[in-house]
């Protein structure tokens, strides 16, 4: 039996939401149908999708279809969270979506200033700055853990140029554990 929703609700989650967990609450979770891209896109992902290859498999195929409707974007953006077991979700009234990720659960978008905003357009503080095997940087806020934009490496190497960050050397096989986020949801369901 899963622990109630009530401990993990967001202040930011939306009042319909709420209403919507009180009223429903046992409606079944779903897997493997929305997906973030490692550059901050929504993805929703059909049965023929899914059939197509994990999400973070690199696949165009397995992406599924772009999101693009803009209030749709920002309504999952103010509903996304992790459960207790690193999981990242949508509450979409009162069913849990949860998310594939292709690399982390945040994608870290860096502004001219050396100010950060997460793809749901929060901002937030760096705490540290990361850099992998394959050269991709990531960011610790006090929101949690991402990796940065590709369009934006350049203003994290004018930042530690700066001296506003000093990269550390990280491991990408150790970053989920260290984390505590997990990439497939669906996987765990198997």
């Amino acid at each position: 039996m899963r622990q109630p929703r009530s401990w993990l609700i967001s202040a930011a989650m939306d009042d319909i939401v709420k209403q919507a967990m009180a009223k429903w609450p046992n409606v079944p979770d779903c897997y493997g149908w929305l997906g973030l891209s490692a550059r901050g896109n929504w993805y929703m992902r059909d049965d023929r999708t899914q059939a197509a290859g994990e999400f973070a498999s690199g696949g165009e195929q397995a992406k599924g279809s772009l999101l693009q409707h803009e209030k749709l974007i920002e309504f999952i953006a103010r509903n996304y969270m992790p459960d207790a077991q690193g999981l990242w979700y949508f509450q979409n009234g009162p069913q849990r979506v949860y998310v594939e990720l292709e690399a982390t659960p945040y994608i870290w978008r860096v502004n001219s200033d050396f100010s950060v905003t997460a793809h749901t357009g929060v901002p937030a503080q760096v705490q540290a700055c990361l850099v992998d095997e394959h050269g991709h940087v990531y960011l610790v806020t006090e929101l949690g853990f991402g990796l940065v934009h590709t369009q934006d490496v350049l203003q994290v190497a004018e930042a530690v140029q700066a001296g506003v960050w000093e990269p550390q050397a990280c491991e990408s096989l150790n970053l989920s554990a260290h984390y505590a986020f997990v990439t497939s949801p669906k996987s765990l369901q198997k």
